[in-house]
């Protein structure tokens, strides 16, 4: 679903077709970026677990359970999951991690703080 910005803004409704869509702009973005991509799928084959990730010789799996949970969670544990795939760290990981959040058209509005003047 691009919209002209740029940004891909999914619904806050969980579906396969919204987790296909995520998945692929996620890749997308490790790609542009020299990540390893990792592939993506539903369920996890472990019961009771919202992700897992496998690594083989062939690549990394991350399957995120999509039943039953809040779209932003899901969201949440595809990005972790290629952040583990790629094993990134601070102060990456974090940049990553923002990076995937605003191209999934999620921004943050922060409270301007307020500090006391600077006394010399």
């Amino acid at each position: 679903m691009p919209y002209p910005s740029g940004k891909v803004l999914l619904p806050m409704q969980s579906t396969t077709v919204n987790f296909a869509t995520a998945a692929r702009t996620l890749g997308r973005e490790a790609r542009e970026r020299g990540l390893l991509v990792p592939g993506f799928r539903c369920p996890p084959r472990v019961i009771g677990l919202d992700r897992t990730l496998k690594r083989t010789n062939n690549g990394v799996t991350v399957a995120v359970r999509v039943k039953d949970r809040p779209w932003v969670a899901i969201l949440a544990d595809m990005i972790e999951g290629v952040i583990a795939a790629n094993r990134l760290t601070p102060p990456l990981a974090d940049r990553f991690r923002g990076e995937m959040w605003l191209t999934l058209g999620f921004t943050c509005e922060a409270l301007p703080i307020t500090r006391p003047p600077q006394v010399a």
